[in-house]
């Protein structure tokens, strides 16, 4: 194992884990309005979600996408979609009054890990991680490190920002407060989109 470029990769995953994105903001969204408890579930399918994706498009996977461009497009495009649905929910999200527990509440396990595949920043991190450091060993072995590494920065970065979120909860203590941060957290979540339609 190279060790100059297993360090390079360090700093990539950190700086890509730790930096705003689709899944950073919903984490930050949901620990303020939830709580870093309930928002477990979510932390969880994000960081197991986006491994197996490290593994499987290292594992091959990936060249389903090559041979059949157009799914890659589309997936492109329904994540931007969904994202916009979703920045429209979290702009329009209060804090949870005890009423409303069962009613409502942050992303489930399956839905943050099925999320991971139409995430744009995702595809970035996943195809920069595959192609560029290649060579931190000896495939497979290099996929089994990676997806390791991803695990690990997964965690803490998710975990971090999930804390954020709900270490703003005595700060933010009105239900506008709440409010007005949430729409800030809907529009840099659709910032987010940028590189999506400046790749179209």
């Amino acid at each position: 194992m190279t060790s100059s470029l297993f360090y390079a990769f360090l700093v990539f995953m950190v700086v890509m884990y730790f930096t705003p994105g689709p899944n950073n903001i919903m984490l930050l969204s949901s620990g303020l309005t939830y709580g870093f408890r309930r928002t477990i579930p979510h932390i969880a399918g994000i960081v197991l979600g986006f491994a197996f994706m490290v593994a499987a498009v290292g594992l091959g996977f990936g060249t389903v996408f090559l041979a059949y461009p157009i799914l890659q497009t589309l997936l492109k495009y329904a994540g931007a979609a969904y994202l916009i649905c979703l920045a429209a929910v979290i702009a329009m999200s209060a804090p949870a009054k005890s009423g409303e527990e069962k009613a409502r509440g942050p992303m489930t396990f399956w839905g943050a890990a099925m999320f991971q595949w139409i995430n744009a920043k995702g595809w970035v991190i996943v195809i920069g991680t595959i192609t560029a450091y290649a060579a931190i060993a000896q495939f497979p072995f290099n996929i089994a490190v990676q997806t390791v590494i991803s695990l690990m920065v997964g965690t803490v970065s998710t975990v971090v920002w999930a804390l954020f979120g709900t270490a703003l909860r005595p700060v933010l203590t009105s239900e506008r407060l709440v409010r007005a941060f949430n729409v800030l957290m809907a529009i840099l979540l659709l910032a987010s989109l940028y590189p999506v339609f400046m790749d179209a």
